[in-house]
């Protein structure tokens, strides 16, 4: 606990200093021999020690699910298990940080999830399946989604995490018409 109390501190200092509003808390891999319960208590635990001192300082607090394919263990791997445990820890200052890639290898239904956990969403990221490169090289619906998040009015961050499938440059095409909107 002391040593995620110290990162906390660490990660307020940093986020003060970039002017970053939020901060993705990863739960990380379980390690082997850990019940699963205690596993869940333990991150419960210390997201409700980082809730309030992250408020405080004008930071939101986001945590992300994280598909088990690519991350084998990842303890965090399903929308509804993150919902279920910011609602668990029981702050305002909780949220979900949606990545699309991570989602639709684990649970498909995208645009419903969004659209049932809006709210809880300041950042959404992409990238396409399969292999976590731009949207338009796999199987995600990108003009759908795009268009269903307009629908919705969502109003947060859209970060890419995505691998160009060949260079920077013709990875970024994709975004063309969708500037200046």
């Amino acid at each position: 606990m002391k040593e995620f109390q110290a990162g906390v501190a660490t990660a307020i200092e940093y986020a003060t200093a970039l002017d970053c509003t939020q901060v993705n808390c990863l739960a990380g891999v379980r390690p082997r021999n850990t019940d699963p319960n205690d596993a869940r208590e333990t991150f419960i635990r210390n997201l409700q020690y980082a809730a309030p001192r992250l408020e405080d300082e004008g930071i939101k607090l986001l945590i992300e699910p994280v598909n088990t394919r690519d991350i084998p263990g990842f303890f965090l791997c399903y929308s509804k298990q993150a919902l279920d445990i910011i609602t668990a820890v029981g702050s305002d200052n909780l949220f979900l940080q949606f990545d699309l890639y991570h989602a639709q290898v684990m649970e498909g239904d995208l645009a419903r999830t969004v659209e049932t956990s809006l709210k809880q969403i300041p950042h959404l990221q992409l990238a396409d399946n399969p292999g976590r490169n731009e949207p338009g090289t796999g199987e995600i619906n990108y003009p759908f989604l795009f268009g269903h998040l307009d629908r919705l009015g969502y109003a947060g961050w859209v970060g890419c995490e995505y691998k160009p499938k060949t260079t920077t440059d013709a990875g970024l095409g994709w975004v063309r018409p969708y500037l200046g909107r």
